[in-house]
């Protein structure tokens, strides 16, 4: 920018040549100051537009078709025919997963709960040594089902994209709910979504 006003002060030399020059560097400065106003005021915009578009869209997948389960577990294997027509909660969990040690207990409580009215949990963990998984999980071996997805196909199949992800399906197979992350806050807002599934 210093560059045209010194090229232009050079053509017309003394006093006009030096107020020609000055003018030239106050448009400048005004056309500059402008042009800050304009992003500043884009950015504003962005600032108050794009949030809301965005937590406009809440974490579910509504009546999409929920993928097929097929993992291996300690005892045997998670197979597809075993969830069909029931209504399952998978939750994607990892052993360096801090929020997953809160969500663990959680699950225990839920299959305490719901287990008798028809719930079925499945939790998935995505550790590539199950060794790590079973340490996370302890000596205790938890009611529910656990599936070992140590290559993460499972996990790419449902679009996890967090540690733990939670999908609720129907008893047709489709994903009702979606959640990724867990504190206590959320398990109230989950355990309802539960408990519409059932009553459905």
């Amino acid at each position: 920018m210093n560059e045209l006003p010194a090229h232009r002060g050079l053509q017309h030399r003394g006093r006009c040549g030096a107020n020609i020059a000055s003018s030239t560097l106050m448009n400048e400065k005004d056309a500059g100051g402008r042009r800050l106003l304009t992003v500043a005021f884009a950015l504003f915009l962005a600032s108050v537009v794009f949030p809301a578009v965005t937590h406009a869209q809440p974490r579910t997948r509504a009546q999409a078709v929920a993928p097929a389960i097929d993992l291996p577990t300690d005892d045997g294997r998670i197979k597809p025919a075993d969830l069909t027509g029931k209504v399952v909660y998978v939750d994607f969990f990892a052993s360096w997963c801090v929020p997953c040690k809160l969500s663990f207990p959680w699950l225990r409580t839920m299959h305490q709960q719901y287990a008798a009215k028809g719930l079925v949990i499945v939790a998935i963990n995505v550790d590539k040594d199950r060794a790590d998984a079973r340490r996370f999980i302890g000596p205790a071996a938890p009611p529910f089902r656990i599936g070992y997805d140590p290559a993460g196909k499972t996990a790419d199949a449902f679009h996890v994209e967090g540690m733990p992800s939670s999908f609720l399906i129907s008893s047709t197979g489709s994903i009702l709910y979606s959640h990724v992350g867990f504190t206590l806050k959320d398990a109230p807002k989950i355990e309802a979504e539960i408990r519409r599934a059932l009553a459905q």
